[in-house]
């Protein structure tokens, strides 16, 4: 499932290149015929992300929310959509304008030379402004947005007895953190991820907050998740490999950058929990 980061990207890549244009909208497969023709010929007016969920205005009060879930994923065409989104964009060809729809296609949107190909999202759906307000209620504090406000978050994670690692995850309290975020600010908090959330104290949030926004913030300007620092990594120099780009998400088994010991795993709320028993204690 893409994180944060990633439909924060995507929001930028259609405000840059699809917003202020006429769009049209068809659903390939048919399964989203109806929703199309609400925005087909309609102006994509803007883009914005909160957590993982995108959400595009069109003209004459129409709203695209989209929520990839684990298996959706939008493939584009056209210049300034390289290396946008889960799968690259691919160049466009003279006379070759536009390709043709790769495998299940749920909606095409296609303003001028450029191309949106969305596939296998959880949600998809055309949504009125009050329609979309509520939606955006539900989602909690997002790191990469102006308006979050992380006492809210902080007020909610206190208030439990939950692990913070399943806190962490629940997307109406802090929106947009997925697995390997969630293990990776508590590692770099030397947080014990089984612990309670009322364990928690509001300066270790607020370090843990800033921590985030900035990780995510350069995953925005990157496409990457990285968070170890070069003097964890095996190979100092250079961009990190991926066996060094965290310090335990996916790393079971393996040792620790920090103090050597094996990374622990667990399932933990349907996902696979990543932490070090010897970095992060209570």
């Amino acid at each position: 499932m893409p994180e944060g980061h990633t439909v924060h990207r995507l929001a930028q890549a259609f405000q840059a290149q699809f917003a202020g244009k006429q769009v049209d909208a068809s659903s390939p497969q048919g399964r989203f015929k109806d929703g199309a023709a609400l925005i087909d010929g309609r102006m994509l007016l803007s883009a914005e992300a909160h957590g993982k969920q995108m959400f595009l205005q069109f003209s004459g009060d129409h709203w695209l929310r989209v929520h990839l879930g684990l298996y959706g994923m939008w493939r584009f065409a056209g210049a300034g959509l390289e290396g946008v989104g889960r799968r690259r964009g691919r160049p466009v060809e003279d006379g070759n304008f536009p390709p043709e729809p790769r495998g299940a296609v749920r909606l095409r949107l296609l303003a001028g030379r450029h191309v949106a190909d969305l596939s296998g999202p959880t949600a998809c759906e055309v949504i009125s402004t009050p329609e979309k307000a509520a939606a955006m209620t539900r989602l909690g504090e997002d790191p990469l947005r102006d308006d979050a406000d992380p006492i809210k978050a902080f007020e909610k994670l206190h208030a439990s007895r939950t692990s913070l690692a399943l806190l962490l995850m629940r997307q109406d309290i802090v929106a947009g953190i997925g697995n390997i975020y969630r293990a990776e600010v508590l590692f770099r908090a030397r947080l014990e991820p089984h612990q309670p959330g009322r364990a928690l104290t509001e300066p270790v949030w607020q370090a843990m907050w800033a921590d985030l926004a900035d990780l995510m913030l350069d995953g925005v300007k990157t496409g990457r998740i990285v968070t170890t620092q070069p003097q964890d990594r095996v190979r100092s120099k250079g961009a990190p490999r991926r066996g060094d780009a965290t310090y335990v998400a996916h790393r079971a088994g393996l040792p620790c950058h920090v103090c050597g010991q094996q990374v622990l795993t667990e399932a933990l709320g349907g996902r696979k929990l990543y932490w070090c028993a010897t970095c992060q204690v209570k």
